[in-house]
């Protein structure tokens, strides 16, 4: 079984910064992408940052360059997202993301974590 393990949300005020950490284990043959998503309850799961796991090429929402880093770990197949200069508009439940190839399965499949909070106070 495959399975993503998140941490490091929690509460922070307005400029703060915070770390989340996503950790993938389990029979995994191939992991090809991790990243982050975040939610809302009044709004459509979206997309924060991606990293692939083969050359690091990256990928941001717009509303986040230049304020949060997406990097990660291959041999701890872990990935983080260093988010700093944190704005209210930033709180959501943020979910763990991968893209990756299960021992047993014919073809590669999405996984989610359980979510962690990210809360940004004014």
């Amino acid at each position: 079984q495959v399975h993503l393990e998140e941490s490091g949300g929690g509460l922070v005020q307005t400029g703060g910064s915070l770390r989340l950490s996503c950790t993938a284990s389990g029979s995994i043959v191939s992991l090809n992408m991790m990243g982050w998503y975040r939610q809302v309850p009044e709004k459509q799961r979206e997309l924060v940052a991606t990293i692939t796991f083969t050359r690091g090429t990256t990928k941001y929402a717009d509303s986040v360059k230049d304020r949060f880093t997406i990097s990660k770990d291959n041999a701890k197949k872990t990935v983080y997202l260093q988010m700093d200069s944190l704005k209210s508009e930033d709180t959501a439940i943020y979910y763990c993301w991968a893209h990756l190839l299960a021992r047993g399965s014919s073809r590669s499949s999405d996984y989610w974590g359980q979510g962690t909070q990210v809360t940004v106070s004014s």
